[in-house]
């Protein structure tokens, strides 16, 4: 049994998800399991279908190509860390290679899976989610692969793979790290939000977070209050609209659409409803989103660019919590 880390873009949403597969691009090639099954085949086409790809990047592209299509097989685990929602996909390969045409990411390349376990990223060890922080596309999960088999109930009994297994050309090298540091970044200032601050002192942090973008803000009583957590306001006395009510969940899995409505129903004239998670969201709650204008969501990864923006603005107490240095990378 292999295990499999693959990259899917943002744009594609929980799509994989719901319908059961994962998927990888390179359209332009057309039917892969047409090509001959050699990996000089794969690298010619590749290189006559994109001929502005750089001479670096096409073995390791045509390896994924190649390895998705005739390395993996039907009973491999898969490793999906989605995007969207900050979690990490578990799953098992249940088909060869398809070729659908009707993709509308244009990701045509197709395997079915059964998703085991969705799971979010804080659960996992740092150095586990570098291991499938890989700048490749389709990538071998080795080294920490015990940890996503384990929350399956997957015995560790890793085959190797077949194959060549391609290096990494410097800019996609560098363009990883580069990910890496992103993505490490997030992943420790969640960690450290959900760990070192309770539900009643995070509702405090988020308090301090728009009085750093310049509203005036306050944590109300603990009580039946609807789930209202914090107010929000540009006067000082909070007369002057608008009014901002806050609801804050101290969690990394999933903010539903009731939960958000019960928010929009303490609303008055001239109120607006701000939820904050360090999670996600579920699809029916970003529909309502889109549909009540006085609805606003911010999930984990927005908290963190909001963080990261206002930074210098934080109290000693949350700098000392979180510790930043600010750095450049390569943007590739």
């Amino acid at each position: 049994m292999n295990v499999w880390g693959i990259h899917m873009g943002a744009h594609v949403g929980s799509t994989p998800i719901d319908e059961g597969y994962i998927a990888i691009g390179w359209d332009g090639i057309g039917d892969l399991s047409k090509l001959e099954a050699s990996r000089e085949a794969f690298k010619e086409k590749l290189a006559s279908a994109y001929p502005n790809t750089k001479a670096g990047a096409i073995p390791v592209q045509a390896g994924v190509l190649y390895r998705f299509v005739h390395d993996m097989q039907e009973g491999d685990i898969i490793i999906y860390p989605s995007k969207s929602d900050r979690m990490v996909n578990i799953g098992r390969v249940t088909s060869s290679h398809i070729y659908n045409t009707d993709d509308k990411f244009e990701y045509p390349n197709h395997r079915k899976v059964e998703w085991e376990a969705h799971i979010p990223r804080d659960e996992f060890t740092q150095a586990a989610l570098n291991e499938i922080g890989s700048a490749v596309t389709l990538f071998s999960v080795t080294r920490y692969a015990h940890e996503f088999l384990a929350r399956i109930n997957e015995a560790s009994d890793i085959t190797s793979i077949s194959g060549q297994i391609e290096s990494e050309d410097d800019e996609a090298a560098t363009g990883g790290i580069s990910k890496q540091a992103v993505e490490t970044t997030s992943d420790y200032i969640i960690r450290k939000l959900k760990s070192d601050l309770d539900p009643y002192e995070f509702e405090y942090f988020v308090a301090h977070i728009l009085e750093c973008m310049g509203y005036t803000a306050r944590v109300t009583q603990a009580s039946a209050d609807g789930g209202v957590d914090v107010i929000a306001h540009k006067d000082e006395l909070g007369f002057e609209p608008p009014i901002i009510k806050v609801q804050c969940k101290q969690i990394t899995h999933s903010s539903s659409e009731p939960e958000a409505n019960q928010l929009l129903g303490t609303l008055g004239d001239g109120e607006f409803a701000l939820f904050v998670n360090l999670g996600s969201y579920s699809r029916p709650a970003r529909s309502l989103e889109r549909n009540r204008s006085k609805l606003r969501l911010i999930d984990g990864e927005e908290l963190v660019s909001i963080i990261l923006e206002n930074y210098e603005r934080l109290s000693p107490k949350y700098r000392t919590m979180l510790p930043m240095k600010q750095i450049y990378v390569p943007d590739l």
